[in-house]
Parts: structure tokens; C-alpha cells; sequence
């Protein structure tokens, strides 16, 4: 072939190098024109938000408009020994550590994910040993090629990019989870410690009622001997002395599984006998946290739950996103350099290279990529309604903490006032029973009426304990999710 006739080769080479780029633009756009469009999210999954609460904050008990709710809330109750309880449980509970895996596990698939963007380099070695038959005998041959490989998808529809934005979103996603699973594990060791104590007041309560009753019916006893009173006096004594105990015992099985569960929560499998020792002070005494004023707004900022939603629905728009870009050519780039050393060039490296792209784009697959746009959409409406419901779900949780605030509190209010009655009317029914104008029947109703008021009172206070972190968790805790879960919603 002469020079002039390399030339023009050359030419028109360079001049169908050219028009690639346009061939391949078009070529997208008529792809382009295949793919299905977007589809908006159900219009049923729409979240309509209430104007204000059926029972406003500032109507319940105790209210403060604007008080902020702390990260620690849990110490307004001024008990170190919880304050030193719920740190550990925040630090070895299975279920935190697990959650902290799964957030380690997310930011090693977006790596994964935004790797794939990026080019790849690859070190290659060949060797060959041969041996054939030639023009002039036997032959053989040996070879040596060490050489570099290199790839790179251009993203030039978005598809790897918003894979990697749906990578993303999950990280945020899996953060929000493990803010939520803190919230409940602490709310949960605040409320099981709370119900120790309760137990334990209610078990001192019996153990003093079991002193009085064991005096009552002795004092019944020596009264029998002398023939002052009938022995249905006594075996009606014996009998309210027995069943208190039983009490006993029981309160004394409750507190052993208690510290149980505690220590499950804290991570560990026994310990902290010191929970077995009388508390310092009355479950009285322990302060309900004040009652935060918040807004709608406010709640979706705050609440893990809700930004963890919101998050996994971002993640599966982006998902659909790339879906529907896989209908659209993908373009890689390829080249390899290297040297080629063989015995028949008496071991004289020799360079070679190559260049080279690769288009392919879809034309027939039997319905497979609308399939996979299909099922995403499908996932993509199902974050949707798990997002409505994340947020109904916090709606519900507060509206009953707000009814329970006011309820319990009117309940507590009417309960201590019957303990302090009952407690006069033991009075009088003893005076009654002393003077020889009422029986001892009379007495032993008084003291069981007065012993169920004493255990109901610890109880109510117990559930306002409960309600107080029930709310306190049903508005996220102190938890703050960043600036960008406050503009996550419906797309």
C-alpha cells in the first residue's frame, strides 16, 4: 500500500473518530427516548399533619411552654446511680452495638458504591511456555508479558452517581437507626430502674404492714387466751397476716427478675447487687421531668425514626433514578500498557499498548430493565408509606403521652387523697375497736383498704414516670438530626 493510500486511510479514520461522539450522542437520545418516565409517589402516602395536638402540651400537667429537652433528660430525675446505669447501658447494650455494626456496614457499602465510579487499575503478568513444530524443526518458546490494565465507565447518564447518593442516604439512614435504637435502650433502662425502685417502695410498704399485722395477731392471740374475743377474730388476723406475706414474697420474686432485665439491658450477664439494697429515697421523691411544649415541626426535626424514614426514601428514589438510567447506553474506556519479552527476540522487551472503548446499549431483554424499574417503583412507594406511617406513628406516641400526662396526674391527686382518708379512718376504726364499739372486723378492713391505697399511690407515680420518658422518647429524646434530615420529606 503506497504512503499516498495511508494517508487517506489515516484521514478518514480521524474523520470517523469525529463523528463517534455524535453518533453516540444520538444514538443515547433515541435510548433516552425508551426509558419510562418518573413516577410520582401514591398520592395516598401523602402525610396530611394535624394543626396542633387534640390535647395541647400547654393543657397538661406541669407544662412549660419552650422547654428545651436535654440529650441526658434522664438526669433531671437526680439519681446518679441512674445517671451511671444508663452510660453503660449506652455503651454495652447488644442491641447499640449492633446498630453502631450496621452504620459501620453502610459507610463500607458507599465506598463500595462511589468506588465504582472512579477508574480501575490492574496489574497483569502472563507466562507461556511452548513447544511446535516450525519450517526448521522443533521450536520452543517461552514469553514474559508484565503489563498495567485500566478501565472506566463514563457516568454519563447518572447511573453510578445516584447509586451513590442512594448509598449515602442509607448511611444517613442507618445513623438515624442507631440515634433510635440509643433513645429506646435508654428510655427503656430509665423506665425498667424506675420500676425497681417502685417495687422496692412497694416491698417496704409490705414489710411494715407485715409488722403491724404479725402485732395484730398476737395481740389477738393473748386476747383469745383470756377470752376477750372469739377465735374468728384470731383466724381472721392470721389470715390477713398470711396473705400480706405472700405480698412479700412476691415483690421479692418481681425485684430479683427486674434486676434481671436490667442487667440485659446494661450488657451484662449479673452484677450491681447494690440494686438489691433499699433506695436512698422514696420513688416520691424522684421529680417529674417538666413537660416540653413542641410543635409538628419541631417533632419530625427531632424524632430518629421519622429521619431514618425519610432517609430510606430518598435512598430508593435515587434507586429508581439509576434504574431507569440503566435504559441508556453505558460507555467504557479501556487501555493496557505493558512489555512483551520473548526468547525469539533473544529476550528483547518489546512495548506494547492498546486504546480502546466499548459502547452497549440495551435493545432486547425480554422485559427485564421495565421489570426492574417496576419493582423499584414499588420500593419506592413502600418507603413512602412507611415514611406516613414513621410520622402517624409519632403523632399517636405523643398524643397518648400528652392524654396520659394530664390523666395520671388528676389519678395520683385523687389516689393520695383516699391513702391519707384510709389512714384516718384506720384510726377511728382502731379507737372503735378499743372502746368495744365496732370488731376487730372493722379494723382488719381499715388496714387492707389503707395497705391497697399505699401500693396503688407508688404505682400511679411509677406510671407518671413511665409517660413522663414516653413522652420525652415519643419527641425524639435530645437527639438532633442534621440540617439535611430537616428538609427529608415526600418527593
Amino acid at each position: 500500500m503506497t504512503p499516498r493510500v495511508l494517508a487517506h486511510a489515516a484521514a478518514a479514520s480521524m474523520r470517523r473518530a469525529r463523528r463517534l461522539p455524535l453518533v453516540m450522542a444520538i444514538a443515547g437520545a433515541l435510548l433516552a427516548a425508551c426509558a419510562p418516565l418518573p413516577r410520582a409517589v401514591p398520592d395516598n402516602a401523602q402525610v396530611q399533619l394535624p394543626a396542633q395536638w387534640s390535647v395541647p402540651a400547654a393543657r397538661a400537667a406541669d407544662a412549660q411552654a419552650g422547654t428545651p429537652i436535654a440529650a441526658d433528660w434522664w438526669t433531671q430525675l437526680g439519681d446518679t446511680q441512674l445517671d451511671d446505669l444508663v452510660a453503660q447501658a449506652l455503651a454495652n447494650n447488644t442491641d447499640v452495638l449492633t446498630a453502631l455494626a450496621r452504620v459501620r456496614e453502610a459507610q463500607a457499602s458507599l465506598a463500595v458504591t462511589d468506588a465504582a465510579r472512579g477508574p480501575s487499575v490492574n496489574a497483569a503478568l502472563g507466562a507461556q511456555v511452548g513447544r511446535s513444530l516450525g519450517p526448521f524443526g522443533p521450536s520452543q518458546t517461552r514469553s514474559l508479558q508484565p503489563g498495567l490494565q485500566a478501565s472506566w465507565e463514563l457516568d454519563l447518564w447518572g447511573r453510578l452517581s445516584q447509586q451513590s447518593q442512594a448509598a449515602a442516604a442509607r448511611v444517613q439512614a442507618s445513623d438515624a437507626d442507631r440515634a433510635a435504637v440509643q433513645l429506646s435502650v435508654a428510655a427503656t433502662t430509665v423506665q425498667a430502674y424506675v420500676g425497681l425502685r417502685a417495687l422496692q417502695e412497694q416491698l417496704a410498704i409490705s414489710q411494715a404492714t407485715v409488722r403491724s399485722r404479725e402485732q395484730a395477731l398476737q395481740l389477738a392471740r393473748d386476747q383469745v387466751r383470756v377470752g376477750y374475743i372469739s377465735l374468728l377474730q384470731q383466724t381472721q388476723a392470721q389470715a390477713e397476716y398470711d396473705n400480706v406475706q405472700q405480698q412479700v414474697q412476691q415483690l421479692q420474686w418481681q425485684i430479683d427478675k427486674q434486676r434481671a432485665t436490667l442487667n440485659l439491658l446494661l450488657g451484662q450477664a449479673g452484677g450491681h447487687e447494690n440494686l438489691a439494697a433499699p433506695p436512698a429515697h422514696r420513688l416520691q421523691d424522684l421529680p417529674l421531668p417538666a413537660v416540653p411544649a413542641s410543635l409538628p415541626s419541631q417533632l419530625l426535626e427531632r424524632r430518629p425514626d421519622i429521619a431514618r424514614a425519610g432517609y430510606l426514601l430518598a435512598a430508593s428514589d435515587h434507586a429508581l433514578a439509576a434504574q431507569r438510567a440503566a435504559f441508556l447506553p453505558q460507555v467504557n474506556l479501556s487501555a493496557s500498557a505493558g512489555s512483551l519479552v520473548i526468547n525469539a527476540l533473544h529476550y528483547n522487551p518489546l512495548t506494547v499498548w492498546s486504546l480502546g472503548g466499548s459502547l452497549l446499549a440495551p435493545l432486547f431483554n425480554s422485559g427485564r430493565l421495565e421489570a426492574q424499574v417496576d419493582a423499584a417503583t414499588a420500593q419506592r412507594d413502600q418507603a413512602a408509606y412507611a415514611y406516613r406511617g414513621a410520622v402517624l406513628n409519632a403523632f399517636a406516641d405523643v398524643e397518648n403521652a400528652l392524654t396520659g400526662t394530664a390523666r395520671l396526674a388528676a389519678q395520683t391527686v385523687h389516689a393520695t387523697q383516699r391513702r391519707d382518708v384510709l389512714q384516718q379512718s384506720l384510726g377511728y376504726a382502731r379507737d372503735r375497736y378499743e372502746a368495744g364499739y365496732a370488731s376487730y372486723l372493722e379494723e382488719l378492713d381499715a388496714q387492707r383498704n389503707l395497705y391497697a391505697a399505699q401500693l396503688e399511690v407508688v404505682r400511679l407515680h411509677q406510671a407518671e414516670l413511665d409517660n413522663r420518658v414516653a413522652l420525652y422518647k415519643a419527641l425524639g429524646g435530645g437527639w438532633q438530626a442534621s440540617a439535611a434530615a430537616g428538609q427529608v420529606g415526600m418527593h
